[in-house]
């Protein structure tokens, strides 16, 4: 049977917090850690039932049943712990997969550019007429007669010039790449 306190007593008070603590604390300590698994955690949240209980000090003696007021206090924090773990944790695979898109964009964005930079140093290794065929071809997009008009040569020198540079810049390709590799 709890004493009755005045507003006054505030000593009174103090000792019935006590007594009510050293008698429930292990007892729901035990219930949080085996929710948790975690010791730190459990206490942690008996902590914070400890200190709603202290919050309500000067209403305690109208709780009728202050054993099972704990326990549930105790429950809504486990289960507040336990959402705001899942929200934590769902929060870290999203920024781990997200990092994870951002890494993988980035090295295809680098093998882009690598793949792009031995193309054009293939590019740069053809002869001269060769490369000039190839880039009026590939990046004016002439088609073979009209690079044959604008040189003064065959539609078929051309078609074979360009043919022999992309044999050229995919054999250099391949031989960069295994280098790599």
């Amino acid at each position: 049977m709890r004493p009755i306190i005045t507003n006054g007593d505030e000593n009174a008070l103090e000792q019935l917090f006590a007594d009510i603590f050293r008698e429930h604390e292990y007892a729901l300590y035990t219930v949080a850690l085996r929710l948790t698994k975690s010791d730190q955690q459990a206490k942690d949240i008996i902590q914070e039932v400890f200190l709603k209980l202290w919050e309500c000090r000067h209403s305690i003696h109208s709780i009728e049943n202050i054993e099972a007021w704990l326990y549930r206090i105790t429950e809504n924090k486990v289960i507040d712990h336990l959402r705001k773990t899942a929200v934590d944790a769902r929060l870290k695979d999203a920024v781990w997969n997200a990092l994870q898109q951002m890494l993988n964009e980035t090295e295809s964005l680098i093998s882009v550019k690598e793949y792009n930079l031995i193309i054009s140093k293939a590019i740069d290794r053809l002869p001269p007429q060769r490369k000039l065929i190839y880039q009026m071809n590939k990046e004016k997009e002439l088609s073979y007669q009209e690079i044959a008009d604008e040189l003064h040569i065959s539609r078929h020198t051309v078609k074979n010039q360009l043919s022999t540079a992309i044999q050229s810049i995919r054999s250099f390709f391949n031989k960069t790449i295994k280098f790599f590799l």
